[in-house]
């Protein structure tokens, strides 16, 4: 009976409990919504991606759209990045970036290809039931790694609801990219075992994307994707 009821509860909060990720600031600035990011196609209705095999699980843009302008930040420096109106799903939230191709113009770079390297991803608290950090915040730190070389690049952020992924399809991605300008960086290339392309770095059946996190309750979590990049 109860992991019915949590089952209905976390369907009737779905409703309602949607949100986007519009901005990215650094230092203690405030930026505009789409400033500095893309404007994903939730941008009106909170909406989330379902299918890991569509082009949308990149940056949630079924059609390629610029963002305003391009962050400048520099390398080894923390950046926010911003959600509207809160999180309000259980998950883990991950980040990844990609470097724009040297000659290549980042406001028509679309992303394509085994290019991204994940940053960050979030583990839960394991206990009577799984905690995220990033269940109820509006803004996320993000460290920009030092040793990467200077230049354009996009950065993804991904929280990806799993308050109703026991079926296949039912996890939630909420996804959108900002262009980053990243300055003083170093000469370190990550390899192609940290890379990762979108669609293709994710499976429907993954672990960390088909799972019931309600009951029974899980005691060990793995993300999706690959291996954080580290200097």
């Amino acid at each position: 009976m109860l992991p019915s009821i949590s089952l209905l509860l976390a369907g009737a909060l779905g409703a309602s409990a949607h949100y986007t990720f519009p901005k990215v600031w650094a230092n203690s600035g405030t930026t505009a919504d789409w400033q500095y990011v893309r404007r994903a196609d939730n941008w009106q209705n909170n909406g989330f991606v379902d299918n890991v095999n569509s082009q949308q699980i990149r940056c949630f843009q079924s059609s390629h759209s610029p963002a305003q302008s391009t962050l400048s930040v520099a390398a080894g420096t923390t950046i926010t990045y911003g959600a509207a109106p809160s999180v309000y799903h259980p998950g883990p939230m991950q980040f990844y970036l990609a470097r724009v191709p040297d000659g290549q113009d980042i406001n028509s770079w679309t992303g394509e290809g085994a290019v991204w390297f994940k940053i960050y991803h979030e583990q839960p608290t394991f206990g009577s039931q799984l905690t995220w950090s990033s269940n109820g915040k509006s803004s996320f730190p993000v460290k920009i790694p030092s040793c990467i070389k200077s230049g354009s690049y996009l950065l993804r952020a991904e929280h990806i609801g799993l308050h109703v992924a026991q079926s296949s399809g039912a996890a939630q991605f909420y996804i959108s990219c900002a262009q980053l300008s990243i300055t003083g960086g170093g000469s370190t290339e990550p390899g192609a075992n940290y890379k990762v392309s979108f669609p293709g770095a994710y499976k429907a059946s993954d672990p960390g994307i088909l799972i019931n996190i309600n009951y029974p309750v899980p005691t060990s979590y793995k993300n999706p994707g690959p291996s954080v990049f580290t200097c």
